[in-house]
């Protein structure tokens, strides 16, 4: 896991916005395209490192991370709010940031990390099911966790865990609705085999249905990429890579 010396900066160079074919150069110099906005300035396309940007995200606080962006003579705070992996090779092909104020609070996800050992596992032969794997908060960029911790030891059957229940500090505010459920207990659920006469016996007693043959074209997904993007965090067209 990289330290933070490694990921407190990003360098970017401008560049050019162009098409898809624009991209591609950029890409075959080793680098990746990106866009950069917020703090109530105008968006720019810049191309970055993508070695820079994996150590970053492979980091102990992940696309939470806040790092100084540099470009030129320039430094400012800043934080990757969306990137993109090729889905078959899964090499990186877009990054979008957003300039940080560090004075002003933002919105992000951290994840959820379950601690100890339910009752109901050790004592009901349950399982433990978490549903809930992420919350939203709004908190300073200094303040942001790495991850909210929940303590699961006393779940048993018909008691569960909500983001209500879940420890919080005056810095941070819960956006997710506090009545998500975050864990509870469940039980394997046993499969009844039908017996080969059952089996004979349902289907004689079914209806005969004429044999449909489906046929569909295969959706070949296209390159795609967000040079300009208004100010807002964007939606996630490809999953990040986890942590």
């Amino acid at each position: 896991m990289a330290t933070a010396a490694e990921v407190n900066i990003l360098e970017a160079q401008t560049r050019e916005p162009g098409n898809k074919n624009a991209a591609r150069r950029v890409r075959a110099a080793g680098k990746v395209p990106a866009v950069v906005y917020g703090a109530g300035k105008d968006a720019s396309v810049i191309e970055v490192d993508p070695r820079q940007v994996l150590r970053i995200l492979h980091s102990e606080s992940g696309h939470n991370t806040i790092f100084d962006l540099a470009m030129g003579g320039d430094r400012v705070k800043a934080m990757i709010v969306d990137w993109q992996f090729e889905p078959i090779k899964g090499k990186l092909l877009h990054v979008d940031l957003q300039r940080i104020a560090m004075d002003k609070k933002l919105t992000v996800t951290v994840p959820i990390i379950l601690k100890g050992e339910a009752e109901g596992v050790k004592t009901q032969g349950g399982i433990l099911e978490q549903l809930l794997r992420e919350i939203e908060i709004e908190c300073l960029p200094a303040d942001i966790p790495k991850s909210i911790e929940a303590d699961i030891s006393h779940l048993v059957f018909g008691v569960d865990l909500r983001v209500k229940d879940l420890a919080r500090s005056d810095k941070l505010k819960f956006i997710t609705d506090e009545d998500r459920m975050v864990a509870h207990m469940t039980s394997v659920k046993e499969e009844v085999v039908a017996t080969p006469e059952a089996a004979a016996e349902a289907a004689a007693a079914a209806p005969a249905e004429p044999e449909v043959i489906k046929k569909g074209k295969q959706e070949v997904e296209g390159e795609g990429e967000a040079e300009a993007k208004p100010e807002g965090k964007p939606e996630k067209a490809e999953k990040k890579e986890k942590k």
